[in-house]
Parts: structure tokens; sequence; C-alpha cells
């Protein structure tokens, strides 16, 4: 850079690995200066939370598909690690920039660590832009009538439905990339150096299989799901055994795709053909859902790691090791369970209506702090993500805001029967019991001798018994329940 050019501006990257409807990045090309680019992987800032296992699976090869999107559009990505307010400021420092640029985040560690760089940065007279590049709305701008955040999700979507939605922004037809400084190039690591990969063992196999993270991978995945699998959504997305959900989840999670571009993409479908128009309100809702539970953390801090109903905090949980262990492996005896379990350590993924049976199993048929399963999630899914995975739990638990009430236990057996009736998803992560009849594939306990030995199963050898009978451990839930207020049960559904 020669003496006479104007200084660089600087894009911190965080979870919008994307160039397209990028703000950030966008305005600091926009700049007309030198553009550097640079991630930094923070486990050690107070009050941050380390990703788990599958979600730095996906982050590697996120960083990766970042950084060779930005090479070609005539820039690099710098690999950092460390805290982010020390790194940013040694960057800061050693570049000369005259600014940064980044996108919001909304947990309360990552809120402390920005507005702390702000204001060191403040001081030395560098601005700090930053962006809405996460959400559709901000989490303070969707209020009810006492500028108070919602508590109900059913109010809060009509609030975003009267309000418009902004276009995306195009990605920058090309970036003015500069040089870095030798002292940063020093601190800089390469992606194997990141270590986000399992290696002994490597377990991440089926989730290779099954994922391609990206920005390119997740237009192509918008793409398919608007040509197949839009249509029918709304009745089809409860269904594991089909193909009926986006699953542009760990693509969102990650900022591979922005929630506009999808909301968008969505309305130009229906435009082309109104006869969407029921599926794609329905998929609309759950991108806007998407952004109440961000809303609720951002105002909620706590919610990953403490009930939002004080009543909950003394509510006695059982600890039984065994059992949350044979959640964990899907070895629980329950099939749509075990399913879903095992689909999550094969994939890194499970089907939302699974995930819904499967928490519900361990909350309340396991009595179960939902706390362990929330860790758990955290460290097996690819899309964990700390606003809709802290709601979702609090959600089946009874504890959290808008939540289902705790005397709603999901009976797994009907449930298996009513959303996967031909045991298609069972078959999938199950084979054991693949060639058990429709009738009995649910509740193999309920199977004739003959049948289970035509099957090839013998419980309590190749396929467990149940961990817990369904009847009694319902009725242990309702009564813990009871003991907090005095509440008496009503039916499971």
């Amino acid at each position: 850079m020669s003496s006479d050019s104007p200084p660089p501006v600087l894009v911190w990257f965080r979870d919008d690995h994307r160039l397209s409807d990028n703000p950030a990045l966008s305005a600091a090309a926009a700049a007309g200066s030198q553009v550097l680019c640079f991630y930094v992987l923070d486990d050690a800032s107070e009050g941050s939370r380390p990703l788990g296992g599958a979600a730095r699976w996906w982050l590697h090869g996120s960083l990766k598909a970042l950084g060779d999107a930005l090479e070609r559009a005539g820039s690099s990505l710098l690999l950092l690690k460390g805290p982010a307010l020390t790194v940013v400021e040694s960057v800061v420092r050693a570049t000369g920039a005259s600014a940064i640029y980044w996108n919001r985040r909304y947990g309360a560690a990552e809120i402390a660590v920005d507005s702390a760089i702000k204001a060191r940065l403040a001081d030395r007279g560098i601005k700090a832009h930053s962006f809405n590049g996460r959400l559709l709305h901000e989490p303070w701008e969707i209020t009810n009538r006492a500028g108070k955040p919602f508590q109900v999700f059913t109010p809060y979507l009509r609030a975003v439905n009267a309000r418009s939605i902004k276009p995306p922004l195009p990605a920058p037809r090309s970036l003015a990339g500069g040089v870095w400084a030798p002292s940063i190039l020093d601190q800089a690591v390469s992606l194997t150096e990141l270590d986000l990969e399992p290696s002994s063992p490597n377990w991440a196999g089926g989730i290779r299989q099954e994922w391609q993270p990206g920005e390119y991978a997740a237009q192509a995945r918008l793409s398919r799901f608007i040509d197949t699998g839009l249509r029918g959504y709304a009745e089809g997305r409860d269904r594991p055994g089909q193909e009926g959900t986006s699953r542009l989840s760990p693509h969102l999670r990650f900022g591979e795709i922005s929630p506009r571009q999808v909301w968008h993409s969505i309305l130009r479908a229906v435009a082309d053909d109104p006869g969407l128009e029921r599926d794609a309100e329905k998929f609309l809702s759950e991108i806007a859902w998407r952004d109440f539970t961000h809303q609720l953390l951002h105002f909620y801090p706590r919610l990953p790691d403490r009930p939002h109903s004080s009543r909950f905090e003394n509510f006695p949980w059982n600890e039984d090791r065994h059992a949350l262990r044979a959640w964990q492996r899907g070895l629980t005896g329950y099939p749509i369970v075990d399913a879903g379990m095992r689909q999550l350590w094969q994939t890194g993924w499970m089907h939302n209506r699974v995930r819904m049976i499967t928490a519900s199993f361990l909350v309340k048929h396991l009595l179960t702090d939902w706390r362990q399963g929330e860790a758990w999630f955290w460290d097996t899914l690819v899309d964990a993500d700390a606003a809709n995975n802290a709601f979702s739990w609090q959600w089946i638990a009874g504890s959290g805001p808008d939540s289902a009430p705790f005397h709603r236990i999901f009976n797994p057996v009907t449930q298996g029967e009513k959303f996967d009736p031909e045991g298609d998803y069972i078959r999938t992560y199950v084979p054991e019991l693949s060639r058990l009849p429709p009738a009995f594939v649910h509740k193999p306990w309920e199977a004739p001798p003959g049948v289970l030995r035509g099957a090839g199963v013998a419980l309590g050898e190749t396929y467990p018994e149940p961990v817990v009978p369904h009847g009694p451990a319902r009725e242990r839930a309702l009564e813990a329940f009871r003991s907090l207020r005095g509440l008496s049960s009503e039916p499971s559904v």
C-alpha cells in the first residue's frame, strides 16, 4: 500500500458467511478503500460458549467456502484465534484501518465484547459500523404496545406480517483486497490449525455425506426446496419419513444465507404460483419464529441455563445417568425416539417433529433436566443455535415463554403412528426393526412372539425393552408437576 493510499477498512465475519445480502461487507466495499476480511475463533472471551462438535465440523466447511468466495471476488479471509477484544485491537493497530464493519450479534456475552471493542476504538477515533445481517428485524424493533418484547408468538407473527421486509442486497461485484501487515500474518492460523474437524475418532462420516456447507450450497438447497418441497409443506413438514422440510437451518445458523433472501425467494415463488400461498405462509412463519427466539434470547440472556418461569427453579428432576445415556444413544426402546436420536448422531440433524418427541421423552418420561438435553443438542446439531436451542427446550419443558404446558406429554407410540404411519423413518434409522410390520414397528413389545422371530427381533437383545413404561412415567411426570402448584393432571396427546 503506497503512502498516499487511503487506509484500509476491515470486515469482521461472525456467523454471516456469505457475500450476498451481507450489509457489513457491502458497506465496506462501498467505502472506497482496500477491504481486509478476517474471522476470529473466540472460545476465550468471558461468557463465550464454545461450539459443539457438530457445529465445529460445519464451521470448518463454511469458512473454507467463504474464503474461496472472497478470493474469487478479489479479497481473502484471514483466520485468527483468541479473545476477540485483544485480537481485533491488534488487527486494527497493525493495519492502520480507518474503520471496521460487522453484522450484529444478540447474545449477552457477544454484545459485551462488541460494546467493549466499539468503546476502545472510539477512543482512538476509529469507527465501528454494525448492521443487521442475521434477522428479518432487530430484536428491539418488534415490540408490543407497551414497548416490551412479545412473550407469545402469534401476536409477534402478526406484527412481523404487518411490516415490510427489506429486499436482500446483491453481492459486491468485486473487492479491493489489501495486504496484511507481517505482524498480523504471524498471528494468523490455517484452517487446519483451528482444529475444527474431528480426528480420533473421526465421527463425522455420516454428517459429511449428508451436508455441504457454504453459500453456494445454501442457495442450491433453497432452490431445490422451492422447486420440490414447498408445495405440500404445511402437512409434509410433520412427516419425518419424507423430504418435507427445507433443511436450511444450518445454513441460516452460519449465515450462509440470510432470512431476507429466503423470505423474498418464497414470495417470488408464490407470485409465480399462487397455489403455493398456504404452504408458503406456514414456512415463512418458521422464519419469523427464528427471529422470535432471538428476540427472547436478547432480552432474556439466561434462557440457555435458567428456567424463564421461576416456579420451575425447584422442579424435582431425576438424575438417572443410565436413562440419559440410553436416550443419547437411541436405545430407549421407543422406536420413534431412538430413530430421532440416531438420525441426530449420524447426520448432525433431526427432523423438527421428532425433536419435540425426543425432547418431551427426556424431560417428561425420564424426568431429566431439560438443560441436559439442551447441552446434548448443542454438541450434536450442525444447526445448534443459542436462541432456538434454548427456547425450544424450555418450550417443551413448560418453563419458557409461550411454552407448551408441562402436562402436554407426548405419547411416543401414538406420535410415531400419527406422523410415521408406515414406519419408514424408523426403518431408516432403527434397521433392526425394519422387518416388523407397520402394526408393531412403533410398539415391538406388543408383537406376538412369532412376528418378532420372523422379523429377527429379540427384545432385550437385538433391540431394548422400553427404558420406562409410558403410563407410569406419565403419571410420575404429572405428580412432579403437581408438586409445584398442586395442579390436577390433564390428558396427554
